[in-house]
């Protein structure tokens, strides 16, 4: 394991839940737990960004090295909340970790973030995405309509029955990480990854210091997110004191690799010139190398990879509000489930705000300041590591984070480095980011004061 994880704690739990209301049964395994990891973090993001960065950097190795130093970045945010999860294994995420380290006013207005930033959003463009990529495949489908299907189709599945939920989900997951393997596998046999190292003694110096590259960081740090996939359900995992930080590490880990192989694949299958500023060097990447018809197959691999990644997102958002409902009386109709065990109040409300986005594409001016506000959720998180063990040395912890204070300062320095950079170049985005902070504020104040 990856860091002090002693046998006799592996079953430590923390279980304390709202007066008066039960805590949801463990049924979810290590297994599952990773394997939500993994598909909340591959979509379409690595599979679009690349091209971009090299028409920014200009160097295919600092393009490589961006990958591998965004998803360091990641593994350090995941073995610093993999210390917070293990400890603290309720449903929730951020929500839960924030209140009990500063103040329930900073956990409710993370809660509301996950809810507009963190989860809605990101399902609508992920689903609608998947229809312009399905309708690549047949043409004639309404895009708009497929990704309310499968919104739709998804949330019932995980409203009606958990068990089943998170077994088609392992099953969609397991399918999208063989295809990407085999596509790696292929690739490197065919392509000559010397033409991604060419010239790098002259050009990679420059490129990797400069301010295209910090640009080009944040965006492949978008491409990472969802590696604190497992928090959300760190209430309904069996042996959360082992088996989260497990699934934590292992699981974005896991990615790293992929992503590092995928785009040395890429940045191989032609010249830079030839790559750089291409929106879609998945295609292009697979048509140099396999042939033209290899687009369509790697088409229905991202429609399949949109799949899982929906499902994934689905599964982990209500467990957010259903907590929320489960500490405020006034939102309590949150926390109601279903016969088989799924969230199903939480979830009707996560899947009437997707298809509002999906039938407005309003989602698309919320997507320019999901970095920013998702930073300033996981960036007060991974602090909560330190103050926590200032604060209750005492309190039991099965897992601690390894390489204790290196790599939550690591996570939290650049994260505070690309909020500083976010807001910079963005004014707009950072100013709408505050707004949705704000608007969190007075909804707290409102619920508070109808329990008074």
């Amino acid at each position: 394991m990856t860091g002090p994880l002693r046998e006799s704690d592996a079953d430590h739990t923390d279980d304390s839940e709202a007066p008066g209301l039960a805590a949801p049964p463990r049924r979810l395994g290590a297994l599952t737990a990773t394997l939500l990891v993994v598909a909340s973090m591959i979509g379409t993001g690595v599979f679009t960004t690349t091209g971009f960065l090299v028409a920014d950097i200009r160097s295919p190795s600092a393009v490589l090295l961006a990958w591998l130093v965004g998803g360091i970045v990641a593994l350090c945010g995941a073995l610093a909340y993999g210390e917070l999860a293990a400890a603290l294994p309720r449903n929730g995420g951020e929500y839960q970790l924030l209140s009990r380290i500063y103040h329930p006013l900073v956990g409710f207005v993370a809660g509301w973030i996950s809810f507009v930033v963190g989860f809605s959003a990101p399902i609508a463009a992920s689903a609608l995405a998947f229809g312009h990529y399905l309708a690549a495949l047949a043409p004639g489908v309404d895009p708009v309509v497929s990704a309310a299907v499968l919104a739709v189709a998804l949330s019932a599945l995980h409203a009606l029955h958990v068990t089943l939920g998170a077994r088609v989900q392992n099953v969609l997951t397991l399918a999208k990480v063989a295809l990407i393997v085999l596509f790696i596998v292929g690739g490197l046999a065919k392509v000559d990854v010397g033409l991604v190292f060419a010239g790098a003694d002259a050009a990679f110096g420059e490129a990797a210091f400069s301010p295209a590259f910090a640009v080009g960081l944040i965006f492949v740090s978008f491409a990472y997110a969802g590696w604190n996939g497992a928090v959300y359900l760190g209430g309904e995992v069996r042996r959360p004191g082992r088996n989260l930080p497990l699934a934590l590490v292992a699981g974005t880990g896991l990615v790293v690799v992929l992503y590092c192989l995928l785009n040395l694949v890429f940045l191989s299958s032609a010249p830079a010139q030839q790559l750089a500023g291409v929106l879609e060097i998945g295609h292009v990447a697979a048509a140099e190398i396999f042939g033209a018809r290899a687009g369509s197959w790697l088409t229905a691999m991202i429609a399949l990879a949109l799949v899982s990644s929906v499902g994934a997102l689905i599964m982990a958002g209500p467990r957010v509000y259903e907590s929320v409902g489960r500490d405020y009386p006034a939102l309590a109709v949150l926390s109601r489930r279903s016969r088989m065990g799924g969230p199903v109040v939480a979830l009707a409300l996560q899947t009437v705000a997707i298809l509002v986005m999906i039938a407005t594409a309003s989602f698309g001016t919320l997507l320019t300041y999901i970095g920013f506000t998702l930073s300033v959720s996981s960036g007060l998180t991974v602090v909560g590591v330190m103050v926590l063990r200032r604060r209750e040395p005492d309190l039991e912890r099965p897992y601690r984070t390894l390489l204790y204070p290196l790599t939550p300062l690591l996570f939290t320095l650049l994260s505070l480095w690309m909020i500083v950079h976010a807001l910079g170049q963005r004014p707009a985005a950072g100013l709408a980011g505050l707004a949705t902070m704000a608007a969190g504020v007075v909804l707290f104040l409102l619920v508070r004061r109808r329990e008074r």
